[in-house]
């Protein structure tokens, strides 16, 4: 992916609601002084100001306060807004909360439909220990400038001469030249707070900036690494992770993380009965692995692979489309490393040590389906890789594939997984052995033969029409089967039956409902129905899929 263009003028052109709001910061400011003698200066800071620099729209708008805190401002502001006829929307006071970065009270409402964020310019101390500022005073704006994780974060608006400020002296030069670097010693701002090693990580991936050899060297810090670990809440960590798996280019944040050697700092921090569980090569395979399933899944998302290795359009169906599906991807090739590592919890129940890696480590749960989709889809690879090794040797039937895409490990909405993406997930990994991370180049003979197979594979499921049949349903319920029978009781016997018309089916795919029942019929009731069957409890739901 190429860097975000930047434009040859970096102007801000304020849209008419948002020179509205910058008159009315202006005019409330002026009334203070006169009403009260109060001087408050309003600067628009962080994001909104990079984003419009950029030629970006920003609908949240931060405004740093020279000499007022935010919610004695906001309350201000509303009510001299409201005698101008200004409608605005209920404040709301954000309370200190270190954990989620909020190391000020801030105020926020809406107005002229956009989301106001004050809070005043502050200037930070911390610990050796922790991330979060032991004293938080007001600042000067070159204080806050140089508090802020990157130069193009440290930029200001103010809003009463309407020009960008940039007190670091770096911030637009680094925005022209795609730079990624910190406002003060990068060791110095990660030691403060490691978190910002990872915002380095997700902003260069998300404009395509390069990070610069300092920033590079801090951040492979062993004593940084460590820090990362002890301070900062995993929650953090999985906030930026989850936003560069979501962002524009999620294979520039697989490289960055490997280039800086952050592999582990991120995803292997879990309790040790997960850990010791994992084999000492981990270390040394963590790389490659993950690397490569990552630049492969990028290579074929991106409808760009070389024809011989394109695969066929349906296994890219769905993450054309939906982000969630394809970051959900792109966790699973960065947690490949792990694939087929299990280990016992306190009451001896074995689970996949990738559930480990996205509960504990990223604190990830089941929102776009990492926790419960990921470790289906390494479930499903010795399902499918058994069934395409058969399907090599003799072609599977209809019965075969439908059963096959109908599995639950394969596909199932509940936990986001489409057969299509199990599939393309197990490509991916096939391909794994086949290609270089180190002068990214595939194998072209075995790599093609491979892509063919599955291709091959998923022109048989469309040969029997099966691409859409995979959620339909039994053609007869519970109770019909049970009335089949003669049996008014129907109870847990009959999910054996509803395999069996599924089987039915899959076999008469133009099969009628009345031919069915005269299938099961001729079957005889002893298949499914004994005395103690209908002794047994009867089944509070009956499953039809």
């Amino acid at each position: 992916m190429r860097p975000i263009a930047v434009p040859d003028k970096l102007e801000i052109h304020l849209t008419d609601v948002e020179s509205s709001i910058c008159d009315l910061l202006n005019d409330c400011s002026n009334d203070l002084l006169e009403q009260r003698g109060i001087i408050v200066t309003c600067r628009i800071a962080g994001g909104w100001v990079r984003d419009k620099l950029l030629g970006s729209q920003s609908n949240d708008i931060d405004v740093a306060l020279s000499s007022m805190m935010g919610l004695t401002y906001a309350e201000y502001l509303t009510e001299f807004a409201r005698s101008k006829g200004v409608e605005t929307g209920t404040i709301a006071k954000i309370e200190v909360n270190p954990d989620q970065s909020k190391h000020l009270e801030t105020a926020t409402f809406k107005i002229y439909g956009l989301d106001l964020d004050l809070v005043n310019l502050r200037s930070e101390e911390y610990a050796d220990d922790s991330r979060i500022p032991t004293e938080v005073t007001f600042g000067t704006p070159v204080e806050d400038a140089l508090r802020r994780d990157i130069t193009i974060n440290a930029l200001f608006y103010n809003v009463h001469t309407r020009e960008v400020e940039d007190h670091t002296e770096m911030g637009l030069d680094d925005l022209r030249h795609g730079i990624i670097r910190t406002p003060s010693p990068p060791k110095e701002t990660f030691q403060d707070d490691p978190l910002r090693v990872l915002r380095c990580v997700r902003f260069a991936s998300r404009f395509g900036f390069d990070l610069v050899q300092e920033v590079k060297d801090a951040a492979r810090d062993l004593y940084i690494q460590e820090a990362l670990v002890l301070k900062v809440a995993r929650e953090r960590v999985g906030d930026e992770v989850g936003k560069m798996l979501k962002g524009p280019n999620p294979l520039r944040a697989v490289q960055l993380i490997h280039e800086l050697h952050l592999y582990q700092s991120i995803f292997n921090v879990i309790p040790q009965n997960a850990k010791s569980a994992l084999l000492p090569e981990l270390h040394a395979t963590s790389k490659p692995a993950s690397l490569s399933a990552s630049s492969i899944l990028d290579t074929l998302a991106s409808f760009q692979a070389p024809h011989l290795l394109a695969p066929h359009p349906l296994l890219l169906s769905l993450i054309a489309d939906d982000n969630a599906t394809k970051a959900r991807l792109y966790l699973a090739s960065l947690c490949l490393p792990y694939f087929g590592a299990f280990y016992q919890d306190a009451k001896k129940k074995t689970h996949p040590v990738v559930t480990s890696v996205i509960r504990d480590s990223l604190k990830f749960g089941v929102q776009n389906h990492y926790l419960d989709g990921v470790p289906t889809l390494f479930s499903s690879l010795p399902l499918l890789k058994s069934a395409m090794s058969e399907h090599k040797t003799a072609p599977l039937d209809r019965i075969k594939l439908g059963l096959l895409l109908r599995n639950k490990l394969v596909h199932n909405l509940v936990t986001g997984n489409h057969w299509t993406t199990s599939l393309l997930f197990s490509l991916v990994t096939d391909l794994v052995p086949h290609y270089d991370t180190s002068d990214d180049k595939f194998n072209m003979d075995a790599a093609s033969e491979i892509v063919a197979s599955y291709n091959a594979f998923v022109n048989a499921i469309t040969d029997f029409e099966l691409q859409d049949q995979v959620d339909s349903k039994p053609l007869l319920n519970g109770h019909e089967i049970g009335k089949a029978f003669g049996v008014t009781k129907v109870g847990p016997w009959v999910g054996k039956a509803l395999e069996d018309v599924v089987v039915w089916q899959l076999g008469h795919p133009h099969g009628s409902k009345e031919e069915c029942t005269e299938w099961l019929k001729s079957r005889g009731s002893s298949r499914y129905i004994t005395e103690d069957t209908l002794q047994s409890k009867p089944a509070k739901r009956i499953r039809t899929k």
